[in-house]
């Protein structure tokens, strides 16, 4: 039988973050893909917080910088991807009203993988709209974390996909 777990995280206000460091300021400068001058060290990009979809997807779907993109070989192919945490920071940057979920984890019938489903949604002005997608990870697999830790991470990054974010990595040969 399969086990399933539902865990909802709302990304944080502004109001009720902790103040950022100048280390994540340069972490967000990257992200936020702006043209604001290296001169202005010190500021924090602000953005509305409720924002119509349309203007949230614009931003999600930028090109996200190469410094922010990693690479790892896998079966003799080299595969770009962005990590979680990056993907994260962008979404809390330009959807700060985003939230996510597990909606499933499901063990292989011979316990060799698992499969998680996980769920974003963008909270608008205007709406709100949700996008689903799964993620596997082999039990065996050798590494960093957990396989359901690595499943669900690789299900919110192609969730986030869906909406735009990083999608140039997918078919970036073909551009």
């Amino acid at each position: 039988m399969a086990s399933s777990m539902a865990i909802k995280t709302l990304a944080a206000s502004p109001l009720t973050r902790p103040p950022l460091t100048k280390s994540l300021s340069s972490l967000v400068r990257l992200v936020s893909f702006s043209t604001k001058s290296d001169d202005d060290d010190d500021a924090i990009p602000t953005a509305e917080i409720s924002r119509p979809l349309a203007d949230i997807l614009k931003e999600l779907n930028k090109k996200v910088p190469d410094s922010l993109v990693r690479l790892r070989t896998e079966d003799g192919f080299n595969i770009k991807y962005i990590p979680w945490h990056i993907v994260n920071r962008i979404m809390n940057l330009h959807a700060p009203e985003w939230s996510g979920e597990v909606r499933n984890i499901t063990y292989s019938a011979d316990g060799k993988s698992v499969s998680v489903v996980y769920r974003v949604t963008l909270y608008g002005t205007d709406a709100e709209i949700y996008r689903e997608s799964t993620g596997t990870a082999s039990v065996d697999d050798p590494g960093y974390g957990d396989p359901v830790q690595k499943a669900e991470a690789m299900a919110f990054r192609r969730a986030c996909a869906r909406f735009g974010l990083g999608l140039h990595l997918y078919h970036e040969d073909l551009l």
